[in-house]
């Protein structure tokens, strides 16, 4: 039998450390011992094959995943091969367990202060030389949305090998994406506790966090994780055009995740009937009407952005009004004629509309966020949300970013407890007109 091991030497090139990136092709050797005796080099690919991997991955165990990204990364010389994914509350990464060796046990790994968690908010690999080489953290890209990081070792990086390492992220997010209905594995390893039937309800309900399609990002965040009830979001691209809701259910706990699911089912259903945003507007507020007799309601906001034109429809039922964010700062509220909230008696809606430049965002919450307040009861109220707002977004983040230190501000706010009330951002960002 041959024994492959890897080598680090002149032939690999120098290696990379925190980040940094040559422009050198790759060449990457391990020695392998042929059969009449003597050593020689051979060379390693410098590419996923993503065929092997998509057909050990049909039929296998959702749980084997970690063992398939190593026989996958094996190809390029990658060892000692950790899977983390991010836990609901996007504060810390979790490790998956494996059957296989590693040189130091794997623990969980904060994202504020870590080089995984570097690697997951920033969003783009991270590099870290070590005794035995380099030490690699990868992002986990599932879709758009970023679900984790595969950290491993190789004897040195360059360009070209560290976009096989990019493939590495790719292929396991896809691995999680076909899996993940099929198996609670992975919803379970992202639990730091034990998360409410609400909250599991609404976790349910929730499209992926992140969105990046056809010059438009979407972005968004709920708290608390582990007990949310009556908050959610949904956004869906169809062709041109990109719907998007948010919705917050009066109260909290079972009775809230009650009436948000059926606000969401009919929201759904209507949009995918067709339906125009004053029609889907409409039903929503007398399915709610005809299932609760008693005063239940849910307030939100329908919106829809032509992704051509960047014009901005959208109906509001009670609802906190949308801050829009230009060139990196807060320029105002906008403003639509309310609707009572859904399930109460009221006027057909007003549909407004806003022209988006290029780059605008916007930025939609739920009332529990200007409404979390200090032990002395100080609320976290709107003008703090926007100088917060103004200070991330000129440092150019991405959405997903401002999102996560808004959160964290809101949280902090509350003297890191569990919100009173559910909180929830979404931040909805267009590029223009995508490239043909």
């Amino acid at each position: 039998m041959c024994r492959a091991t890897a080598l680090r030497g002149p032939a690999l090139g120098p290696a990379l450390a925190h980040g940094e990136i040559l422009d050198a092709p790759p060449r990457a050797f391990a020695l392998e011992r042929r059969p009449d005796g003597p050593l020689c080099s051979v060379r390693l690919m410098s590419s996923i094959d993503f065929g092997e991997a998509l057909r050990l991955a049909r039929g296998a165990n959702p749980a084997s995943m970690p063992e398939i990204l190593a026989k996958a990364g094996a190809g390029f010389g990658a060892t000692d091969l950790v899977v983390y994914l991010v836990d609901f509350g996007q504060t810390v990464l979790e490790a998956m367990p494996d059957r296989s060796a590693h040189a130091e046990v794997p623990v969980t790994e904060a994202l504020a202060t870590t080089m995984a968690g570097r690697a997951f908010t920033d969003q783009h690999v991270v590099t870290a030389d070590r005794d035995n080489g380099v030490r690699v953290w990868v992002p986990i890209v599932e879709g758009s949305d970023h679900t984790g990081v595969v950290a491993f070792t190789l004897p040195a990086v360059n360009a070209r090998l560290l976009q096989t390492c990019e493939e590495l992220g790719i292929l396991a997010g896809y691995l999680i994406a076909a899996h993940a209905r099929c198996t609670d594995l992975y919803n379970l390893y992202r639990r730091r506790r034990s998360m409410s039937l609400a909250a599991s309800m609404q976790w349910d309900l929730l499209p992926p966090l992140v969105l990046k399609a056809g010059g438009v990002v979407v972005a968004g965040l709920v708290e608390p994780a582990y007990d949310i009830g009556g908050d959610c979001f949904d956004y869906a691209v169809n062709g041109p055009v990109l719907d998007f809701a948010v919705i917050d259910a009066m109260g909290h706990g079972l009775g809230a995740a009650r009436i948000a699911s059926l606000a969401m089912g009919s929201y759904r259903h209507d949009r995918r009937e067709g339906q125009s945003l004053t029609a889907m507007h409409d039903n929503l507020g007398s399915t709610i009407a005809a299932e609760y007799e008693d005063s239940s309601f849910a307030t939100g906001l329908l919106a829809r952005i032509e992704l051509d034109t960047g014009s901005f429809t959208w109906t509001n039922a009670g609802h906190t009004l949308p801050l829009l964010i230009r060139r990196g700062q807060v320029i105002g509220e906008l403003s639509c004629r309310p609707t009572p909230p859904w399930g109460v008696t009221g006027p057909s809606p007003t549909m407004a509309t806003e022209y988006l430049e290029p780059g605008d965002c916007l930025l939609v919450y739920t009332d529990g966020v200007t409404e979390a307040r200090t032990a002395a009861g100080d609320f976290f109220g709107v003008e703090r949300l926007i100088d917060l707002t103004n200070r991330h977004a000129s440092d150019l983040l991405k959405p997903e970013a401002i999102l996560r230190q808004l959160i964290a501000s809101v949280r902090e706010h509350h003297g890191f407890e569990d919100l009173a009330d559910d909180a929830t951002v979404v931040v909805v960002r267009w590029d223009g007109p995508a490239p043909m």
